[in-house]
């Protein structure tokens, strides 16, 4: 039983859709997927703590010193408040992860969370699906629910389809809507920098327009009659052989172009990663963050301070990363 002074923190990881392709539209609105992910090392903080008052009080910040942090100080000079685009109600994914352990508990007060954010907001990284994760681990922890991983991994699948994967961590092939996964080997890390937009793009519209662009090339079938897509043997392999020029030759994204239309500015930033010596680039899922994979380390950072030079933001990152872990408890 938890007590009014306890608290605990979790992080949770980003992820990086090494292979995603998307097949045929469902009734539910969601689409059948066949994903690659891998986590990668720009973290999500959540701390919660019980409080004796009912109910969920949320409160959010940019991880201070992260580029994300940046970028807000930048855009509030010029009146864009990014903090301000996050909910601080009970639609954010972190409350409504927090209310189902709280429902699963026997704990009669509340909790509050504290979002300590680096992942970008709406960028294509699931950042709101590691908040929830976080958020997920952190309460069961703090309520004494012992919910165990796979009755997690159920809540998390109520939540968003990439909320599974930021509770595992590692590398994973995704089916279904994204929730099936499957562990993948990466016995070696790779090495990326991610060039953050500043800006979000929405998951639905980004969807909707690969619907749109297939139909209309199609000139009949709807998205429904897709073929179901399988993860490519190719991109499993260059992971397990942890050779990053096998994996440059087979990233791909089906949300790439559309991602690419709807925000084109993006596509002079991606030729930019490119010439600065980056092996291959890729919209991360939905967009805008691009993810450029690098040889090493030493590449990578290379090529992170020569796009910052240019005045993008750049940040080299590693892959693959664990999932949600704890990280400290106090008076619990």
């Amino acid at each position: 039983m938890p007590t009014t002074s306890g608290s605990v923190t979790v992080s949770a990881p980003g992820k990086i859709n090494v292979c995603f392709l998307v097949g045929p539209l469902l009734p539910s609105g969601y689409h059948r997927v066949a994903s690659v992910y891998q986590a990668v090392s720009l973290l999500e903080h959540v701390t919660a703590t019980a409080t004796d008052e009912p109910g969920i009080g949320l409160t959010v910040e940019f991880t201070p010193g992260s580029v994300l942090a940046v970028q807000a100080r930048r855009q509030l000079d010029s009146g864009v408040d990014l903090l301000a685009a996050i909910p601080r109600d009970a639609t954010n994914l972190a409350a409504r992860a927090a209310a189902l352990v709280l429902a699963a508990s026997d704990w009669d007060g509340g909790v509050r969370l504290h979002l300590s954010k680096a992942v970008p907001v709406a960028g294509g990284m699931g950042g709101g699906s590691a908040d929830a994760a976080a958020a997920l681990v952190a309460c069961d922890a703090l309520l004494g629910t012992a919910l165990g991983t796979r009755a997690l991994a159920r809540l998390g699948e109520q939540l968003g389809a990439d909320v599974p994967f930021a509770l595992l961590g590692g590398v994973a092939v995704g089916l279904g809507t994204g929730t099936e996964l499957t562990s993948a080997l990466a016995p070696v890390p790779f090495h990326w920098v991610l060039l953050t937009a500043g800006f979000g793009i929405s998951t639905p519209r980004t969807y909707a327009a690969l619907d749109e662009h297939r139909q209309a090339v199609a000139g009949g079938p709807g998205p429904e009659h897709i073929p179901v897509p399988a993860p490519p043997a190719e991109v499993l392999h260059a992971l397990r052989a942890g050779d990053p020029h096998r994996l440059a030759a087979v990233l791909r994204n089906d949300l790439q172009e559309p991602a690419l239309t709807l925000a084109p500015r993006l596509r002079p930033v991606l030729a930019e990663g490119l010439a600065a010596g980056a092996l291959a680039g890729i919209v991360s899922g939905s967009g805008p963050t691009l993810a450029l994979l690098c040889a090493d380390e030493d590449d990578a950072d290379a090529v992170a301070t020569s796009l910052g030079h240019r005045g993008l933001d750049a940040v080299p990152v590693t892959g693959p990363v664990a999932g949600a872990q704890i990280l400290s408890r106090a008076g619990t």
